[in-house]
């Protein structure tokens, strides 16, 4: 914040405006939005089946857009899927995460990521009695996030490690369209312990 001209406050009592971020559900309304960061954000273009995806009911608290000051700058997509292990379990992919580049390093990324983790540690607390085989991944526990990174975004995969992700795997020619083509294959297990202090609450 700036004093005017005819502001008596010195620079040294006043108080710097602390930056809120939000979270908004991509729906309908505002899938727009998320059109246009995408655009922005990465380097391909998403197929509309994606967007049909992102407004599934089972993705409300899974695929949001990212307000910082009321002004869009990110979004997180997950998709739940099968466990192909395992019949009893479901598992999360993450899509797409990408805040626009005056917006990083102010901690937007890092509270969109603990906001989907928040919401599957909540989502696995809903579950108490082991679901049917053939029941759809969203009705079962989810036990891990899983996503690719491309081997050149050293910064992307630093990121993920600071937040418990690990490498699991790698994927030659992941990518057709982008050089490189290979994808590191970054994973985190989903525990009471990965969720932030207001989702352990009971």
């Amino acid at each position: 914040m700036s004093a005017t001209a005819t502001s008596i406050t010195t620079a040294s009592t006043v108080s710097p405006r602390v930056p809120k971020i939000d979270f908004s559900p991509v729906n309908p309304n505002n899938i727009g939005t998320l059109r246009k960061l995408n655009q922005v954000l990465f380097p391909i273009k998403y197929s509309e089946k994606f967007y049909t995806d992102v407004l599934l009911p089972q993705h409300e608290d899974y695929c949001l857009l990212v307000y910082y000051n009321d002004i869009p700058v990110g979004t997180i997509c997950c998709r739940i899927e099968k466990e192909p292990s395992s019949s009893e379990l479901g598992r999360l992919y993450i899509m797409t995460m990408g805040v626009l580049a005056p917006y990083r390093s102010r901690k937007v990324g890092s509270k969109a990521l603990q906001r989907v983790i928040d919401a599957a540690v909540a989502h696995n607390k809903t579950i108490t009695n082991t679901p049917p085989k053939d029941a759809p991944p969203h009705k079962k526990k989810l036990d891990y996030f899983y996503m690719h990174v491309q081997t050149s975004n050293d910064e992307a995969r630093r990121f993920y490690e600071r937040h418990g992700f690990s490498e699991v795997g790698r994927v030659d020619g992941y990518y057709k369209k982008l050089e490189p083509h290979d994808a590191w294959i970054l994973e985190k297990k989903v525990t009471a312990e990965s969720g932030s202090s207001d989702s352990k609450a009971t």
